[in-house]
């Protein structure tokens, strides 16, 4: 049975959109840098992801409140891994994944840039998502090691996520530009892998 969500005073929701858990809201407790992808940008990225999403393995690296996560689970992925940095935010990530009873969903407590550089998965995944903190001035690097790592699949598909405003993002050179869009103070992205010629 699944436990009953905690939600302290200043929990805010959000609502999955789609799949087997549509409509269903679960909370998140705001923190610093944590910015949960909306309702729009969600739905316009997952429909450019509805031809990839089932079967795929996920990573998703800065997970937040988990939205692209439990999306990703929602609309049929295989399963999902789910960093995140943030002690408080983890906790709330483990009491949604109990109250949707997400079974696929392995949640880890750490820093995505160290994890990335420890060794490749025994399976590499065939959708990331990369949605840093805004400040952090991440995004470059976090891609270069998930890219260079083994860590993706041949012909995965990348979701990113940066600041409108943000003209320093450089992709990997095998990454595919597919689609592209502003909503806001945000630029979303999504990329193909192209495995490197030797």
């Amino acid at each position: 049975m699944p436990r009953k969500q905690t939600q302290g005073p200043s929990a805010q929701k959000l609502r999955i959109i789609a799949g087997k858990w549509r409509s269903r809201v679960v909370a998140f407790q705001p923190a610093d840098g944590l910015r949960p992808t909306g309702d729009r940008i969600r739905e316009t990225a997952f429909n450019w992801l509805r031809e990839s999403i089932d079967g795929a393995r996920c990573i998703d690296l800065f997970a937040g409140s988990g939205a692209l996560s439990f999306e990703a689970l929602s609309r049929g992925a295989a399963h999902c891994t789910s960093l995140e940095q943030q002690g408080a935010a983890i906790k709330q990530l483990r009491e949604n994944a109990a109250l949707l009873q997400a079974q696929d969903l392995d949640i880890v407590h750490t820093d995505s840039l160290r994890y990335l550089q420890q060794g490749a998965p025994a399976q590499p995944y065939n959708l990331a998502f990369v949605d840093p903190p805004f400040a952090a001035g991440i995004i470059n690097n976090t891609c270069v090691l998930l890219n260079n790592n083994s860590w993706l699949a041949d012909k995965a598909m990348i979701y990113c996520e940066m600041a409108a405003t943000d003209n320093s993002f450089v992709a990997p050179e095998n990454w595919q530009m597919l689609r592209e869009k502003v909503s806001g103070e945000v630029r979303y992205c999504l990329y193909s892998r192209i495995e490197p010629k030797l």
